[in-house]
């Protein structure tokens, strides 16, 4: 190795090797060209097969992009997560990614000011007939606190038969359960993906409605159309004020990267969906600045 590859930043943009079908990562092959363009050497790195007896590469940061399957491996990626930081410094920050990797952060946000999509917690079969119960034949949302890409996630009138089985096959997971009434502008696609970089607003994304009423996805898959979309100075500041009350409860500074998922409303107003601090879709193919702009962060943290 020449003395130039031993003082050229190393950098592991951590993925996994299990995909859905409809599920594209977009984001790595840009982050690492506008890296490489910062003479930072990067490359993907399968989070679960690093480090490994046949995997010793050594790396200056770890930045986790795309750990898809992180859900259904849960305790797996909880021990990865901490040997991994203690081999090199890890972002977003372990402390950051373990504390959003259940959605009960919500209530802790909540709790902090952040006006967030109404939502009952049920961890029992007779808190989930309760809070059924009220919503009669009006459509819920029904969905897991630890999941990605919206699995075991469904739109399902409450008094339904199915809605009771969803519930029911969560809680034997060992899984709290979440149900949310249905948003109608949500159902019309009008949640906002808003994205920060390095505490700074970059981008926004409208993904389009992903859930059919009854049960399943829109086009009978999960399928994301993601479009570059305006947001109002009160949603990027919206935004920014989650960003920073997620930094906060968690104890860490502000993140690398960050989505802030929004919908504004006539009943609720504006009010937050998810914060996802640590696997979202960045959509670099739909905002190319925004790969330079996280390279750049990177390259902070590196230097910093």
């Amino acid at each position: 190795m020449s003395m130039s590859e031993e003082l050229t930043p190393r950098v592991a943009v951590v993925v996994t090797d299990t995909y859905r079908p409809s599920d594209y990562d977009n984001d790595t092959g840009p982050l690492i060209e506008a890296l490489s363009a910062r003479n930072i050497l990067a490359e993907p790195v399968v989070w679960h097969r690093w480090p490994a007896e046949d995997d010793s590469r050594q790396f200056d940061l770890l930045v986790l992009r795309s750990p898809w399957d992180y859900a259904e491996r849960e305790q797996e990626f909880r021990s990865w997560l901490h040997a991994a930081a203690s081999r090199t410094q890890v972002l977003n920050a372990p402390e950051l990614v373990e504390w959003n990797l259940d959605k009960v952060y919500l209530q802790q946000l909540q709790q902090r000011g952040v006006a967030v999509v109404p939502t009952e917690w049920v961890h029992t079969s007779e808190e989930l007939t309760q809070a059924l119960a009220p919503h009669g034949g009006d459509w819920v949302v029904i969905k897991p606190s630890v999941s990605a890409g919206a699995l075991d996630t469904e739109l399902l009138q409450a008094d339904s038969e199915r809605a009771l089985t969803l519930g029911r096959k969560i809680l034997e997971e060992g899984r709290t359960v979440m149900v949310q009434p249905e948003i109608p502008e949500l159902s019309e696609g009008r949640e906002k993906a808003l994205y920060f970089i390095g505490g700074e607003h970059t981008h926004t994304i409208a993904k389009g409605a992903l859930l059919e009423r009854g049960g399943g996805f829109l086009g009978g898959h999960y399928q994301e159309n993601p479009q570059v979309q305006r947001a109002s100075a009160e949603e990027i500041a919206f935004g920014d004020r989650v960003i920073r009350a997620c930094a906060a409860a968690a104890g860490t500074e502000i993140p690398l990267y960050g989505r802030i998922d929004i919908v504004t409303s006539a009943e609720h107003g504006t009010v937050l969906l998810e914060a996802e601090l640590f696997e979202p879709a960045l959509n670099l193919h739909r905002a190319p600045h925004a790969a330079d702009a996280l390279a750049g962060a990177i390259a902070k943290s590196l230097h910093g």
